[in-house]
């Protein structure tokens, strides 16, 4: 046998090396750095507790005595870089891993207490833990044996509340909040949650000063029937006036000069003359009046409510102006029943201007993308947000030894606009604002130049009216009832006339199209606040752009015929209807582990004055959000092989235009973990995941040769799906993510029958396959591995 590897090979086995030295850091103890007299903790079991409670007693045993999991890799880790001559360093310890549970008996009784304490408090009072430990050459076993004895039940259930008024508001809201019922289990749970009910009931009641303690229970055990009784009381405050509702009365809302803050004393400014029951004072003079008033929902006359002034709170910020919220409450008179509400507003800086720089690469293409962002948010006083964004950027191929940008085959530029405007701005309506979100109407227009070597130049003009609403904190909306577009193109057929004719690639020509498009969007999604935290739900986000329509009835109007491309000012007009979903499901399987399973399709159909949609709402596969096995816009549609293009320039001049569709079906599955708590200062993660699907036709366009393998057939639909699998970090920095992945290509559709197993050919015959490839696609090249960087989570 030779004893030697190709760098490929040794490219290729990289997974296979790096799972051969994790397993033999494994192999190493963690016994032989301790002392003689100490011992590694291995397992620590709870006996003898009701299934329900067994995760959160496990939770009471001391964090330096629970074991890691035994495959897990953070004390093989700690212990390669933290160990020196033998022992474990007591200095200079690096943020690697996980020290090992090492015996500490004072930790087992201090975790035997805790677990009994937390049995009494879910009603067992007469239960006792006991704790065994066994030792073994320096690893140590420890079972904490419970005698819980029975479980006590509430039984009558009764209360001393002197304010009648209090006892009335909560007996009538007490039906959808209480967990205290007679026959149930008695649970200090619960008590705390009938507590903290109250105390949110009594705020949303007018009692300003009402607080948690107040509330208290007297329990009182009959240890022979196994019964509790309770008894629930509202105290009364020391003062003589007892619990009091307030009502709102005068707001003074105060605008400090500037982001340093307020002056030293804000006497002046809190009696001023107030107009219905609002004093407004701009030291900074910034900002108009309205605009900001419109989201105080402290109004006078009004029962003291603190879910409106949680919403003053959360709106004020929302406006993004102000760098800083502060409500104080005060009382002119101790006999009054009012409360005077301060709102105390810094502002923050009013123009900012970002820079923004990009180098995505994947194998054979590298390039930059550089933006320029300047925002205003205060353009006309009224917490108006202006952003102007200059982007501009090229891809360079570095195919066949070439230096980067020596071959740049793109180039992009785009400016554009946009004013946000913080409220509804709708004609004749004027809709109730705020109350689960802040809406925006936003005014945008770009202009986008696109260039693709020895192909096209395509310019784009869009215009678009849109509002932005909340229903619920889960439920978002976006409406854009105008979308204007306006695009002009030209193709260079001095090397695409081939193409075109020979090959029929008939949304190439689209690239050529000069149109115009006018439409309306709709966005709904569910959840979308959920998507950075680890819980278990379901995510939503449906669109559907729909264009034409208007335009059609105005031609029909107008005595044109029902045939196709139909004209406005002399132009074509497209008109089609492009839904699209996404929809996912988290599941939260504890600690940092998450799993998700995505489906995300869309499909664009043209109808009408329209035989194919726009260049620019075709589908695409592939890529760091995708199938990551592949680059983007190198999938499919369907079963498209490139090798039917006639020779290596058409395959060059078309990279990236070629492979789109009118439909898109892909599915991923996703399970991410925590792989270091502390990693340079943040948290490393880790995923696997396996993606699949393609990119369809759905129309059997006679000007295309390849019309047959492209289009979507449920009979084909097992041949035409890629697969591909791989890994992932992600090394979160808490504010955002930075994400690698490494997909692995396992079923390519291009290919015919068992030659789509890609897979096999990774591990055999993987340099044939691909010189065979190269030979037939050039100067397209295979790659098995396809690398992807990001920032954010993939989805």
């Amino acid at each position: 046998m030779k004893a030697y590897l190709s760098l490929k090979n040794i490219k290729l086995k990289t997974p296979a090396i790096l799972l051969f030295i994790i397993v033999l850091i494994q192999a190493c103890s963690s016994t032989k750095y301790i002392a003689d007299y100490q011992a590694i903790v291995k397992k620590v079991t709870i006996d003898s507790v009701d299934k329900r409670f067994e995760e959160q007693a496990y939770n009471y045993v001391q964090k330096d005595l629970r074991p890691p999991s035994a495959f897990s890799i953070y004390v093989p880790l700690y212990n390669l870089f933290n160990t020196k001559d033998g022992r474990y360093k007591t200095n200079n310890i690096k943020p690697f891993g996980t020290p090992p549970a090492i015996l500490d008996s004072t930790l087992v009784e201090i975790s035997r207490i805790q677990i009994q304490k937390f049995l009494k408090s879910k009603g067992y009072f007469k239960a006792e833990v006991l704790a065994d430990i066994q030792v073994e050459n320096k690893k140590a076993k420890i079972n904490f044996k419970a005698i819980p004895g029975p479980g006590f039940m509430l039984n009558n259930i009764t209360d001393s509340i002197r304010n009648q008024n209090i006892k009335s508001i909560y007996y009538a809201n007490k039906p959808g909040i209480t967990h205290l019922h007679k026959g149930v289990q008695y649970d200090e749970d619960s008590l705390s949650y009938e507590r903290e009910q109250i105390y949110r009931i009594m705020k949303q009641n007018g009692y300003f000063y009402f607080l948690r303690p107040y509330v208290n229970f007297d329990v009182d055990t009959n240890l022979r029937a196994s019964k509790a009784n309770l008894n629930l009381n509202i105290t009364d405050p020391i003062s003589k006036l007892g619990h009091r509702q307030y009502n709102i009365g005068t707001t003074y809302l105060i605008i400090a000069p500037s982001p340093d803050g307020f002056p030293d004393s804000l006497k002046n400014y809190v009696n001023k003359d107030t107009t219905k029951g609002i004093s407004y004072t701009d030291l900074s003079k910034r900002y108009r009046r309205n605009p900001i008033l419109r989201y105080d929902f402290l109004k006078q006359g009004e029962l003291y409510d603190i879910r409106n002034e949680n919403l003053t709170y959360d709106r004020l910020y929302e406006l993004n102006i102000f760098k800083n919220v502060k409500i104080d409450f005060f009382n002119s008179d101790s006999t009054s029943n009012k409360i005077n509400p301060i709102i105390l507003l810094t502002p923050q800086k009013v123009m900012s201007n970002r820079i923004e720089g990009e180098v995505p690469f994947n194998g054979g293409t590298v390039g930059f993308n550089l933006s320029n962002t300047y925002t205003n948010n205060n353009l006309f006083r009224g917490a108006e947000r202006f952003e102007l964004q200059v982007k501009g950027g090229l891809q360079s191929r570095t195919t066949n030894g070439t230096s980067p940008f020596q071959d740049i085959y793109q180039r992009d530029f785009s400016i554009s606009a946009s004013i946000t405007v913080p409220r509804l701005i709708i004609p004749f309506y004027k809709p109730r604002l705020g109350a689960n979100g802040m809406p925006h109407t936003t005014f945008s227009s770009s202009y986008i130049y696109a260039l693709q070597k020895d192909i096209s130049v395509r310019r784009i003009i869009i215009n678009s009216i849109t509002y932005d609403w909340v229903e619920t904190k889960s439920k978002l909306h976006s409406f854009t009832p105008l979308n204007f577009e306006y695009r002009f193109g030209n193709l260079d057929y001095s090397n695409i006339a081939d193409s075109v004719i020979q090959n029929n690639q008939y949304y190439v020509r689209l690239l050529g199209r000069k149109d115009l498009t006018l439409g309306m969007k709709y966005t709904y999604s569910l959840n979308a606040e959920k998507l950075n935290q680890l819980r278990s739900f379901v995510y939503l986000r449906g669109n559907i752009d729909i264009a034409g329509n208007l335009l059609q009835a105005i031609t029909k109007i107008g005595g044109a015929g029902s045939g196709k491309d139909n004209l406005i000012f002399g132009l074509p007009f497209n008109q089609y209807v492009r839904p699209e979903v996404d929809v996912r499901w988290y599941k939260y399987l504890g600690g940092d582990r998450q799993f998700i399973a995505r489906l995300n399709t869309g499909v664009g159909f043209a109808y009408g004055n329209s035989t194919v949609i726009p260049f620019e709402k075709l589908f695409f596969s592939g890529g760091s959000s995708g199938i990551r096995a592949w680059q983007a816009r190198t999938l499919g549609p369907g079963n498209y092989n490139r090798e039917t293009l006639s020779n290596d320039k058409q395959r060059k001049n078309l990279f990236g235009l070629d492979q789109l569709g009118d439909m898109r079906i892909e599915s991923n599955f996703e399970y991410r973990y925590k792989l270091l708590s502390k990693f340079f200062g943040a948290t490393l993660k880790g995923a696997a995941f396996v993606d699949m699907g393609n990119v369809w036709n759905i129309g059997n366009n006679v000007d295309d040769a390849n019309a047959e393998v492209k289009m979507f057939k449920l009979s084909k639909l097992a041949q035409q799906i890629a697969i591909g699998t791989g890994l992932g970090f992600r090394y979160d920095v808490q504010y955002f993510v930075f994400r690698f992945d490494v997909g692995v290509k396992v079923k390519d559709p291009q290919f015919e029958g068992g030659d789509q197993w890609v897979i096999k050919k990774l591990f055999s015959g993987s340099r044939d396959f691909k010189n065979t490839y190269n030979s037939t696609h050039g100067p397209d090249s295979y790659r098995f591995l396809q690398y992807n960087f990001g920032i954010g989570m993939p989805f």
